[in-house]
């Protein structure tokens, strides 16, 4: 029996999730959990074999600083990311974050089941379309911005000042100024504005 815990801010969603895997016989959903903290504190005390994790939750917190954290439990489930997002940026957060795998909310039931299986034995499950995205990163290097750096291009995008992404991120001004003079380079680029539309054209943010 593979025990599951299912993490997503929307109750119709974990519905239809709920309905899809309790037809099959060898899982269970211990709990449903609504915020990211709340998938924290339900991973700690019910202690699931597998916690479906989605990234956006309408808080500061998100899917990915859950899953670092329940990652960072001993011992610790395994964490499926279950998503509408597929931008680089998204990806490398949660994989990052320690997540087992990464699949898009379209994802047809019989590969999900297959992925939570996969996760629960501790194997990793990425759908196909993110194995892609992974697999081009590796072959366009130039494009290849760190988790850091596309989470400073992130603020950018959103307006934010160096300083402002300096406090956000806890690092300093001149780390800042760091990333954005590697950003452009890797892009090509010589401007805020120019390195985040590049960064959007590439599918790096959102």
């Amino acid at each position: 029996m593979i025990r599951i815990l299912l993490a997503d801010d929307h109750p119709v969603v974990r519905a239809g999730i709920r309905a899809l895997l309790e037809g099959d016989p060898e899982l269970e959903i211990l709990g449903e959990a609504s915020t990211p903290d709340e998938a924290v504190a339900l991973a700690a005390t019910l202690a699931p074999d597998v916690v479906l994790m989605d990234l956006q939750f309408g808080a500061e917190t998100t899917g990915a600083d859950a899953t670092r954290r329940i990652r960072a439990e001993k011992p610790a489930p395994a964490v499926l990311v279950l998503t509408n997002y597929d931008t680089d940026g998204d990806i490398l957060g949660a994989i990052e974050s320690g997540a087992s795998g990464y699949l898009l909310k379209d994802t047809p039931p019989s590969e999900l089941i297959a992925a939570i299986r996969a996760a629960a034995a501790g194997e990793s499950a990425l759908a196909p379309a993110i194995a892609g995205r992974l697999l081009a990163r590796l072959r366009t290097p130039q494009l290849s911005l760190s988790a850091r750096e596309i989470e400073v291009l992130a603020l950018v995008a959103e307006g934010e000042t160096n300083s402002g992404i300096a406090r956000a991120l806890f690092i300093s001004d001149a780390t800042v100024k760091s990333h954005l003079v590697h950003i452009y380079e890797k892009l090509g680029v010589s401007s805020r504005t120019a390195a985040v539309a590049a960064a959007r054209e590439a599918g790096v943010l959102r």
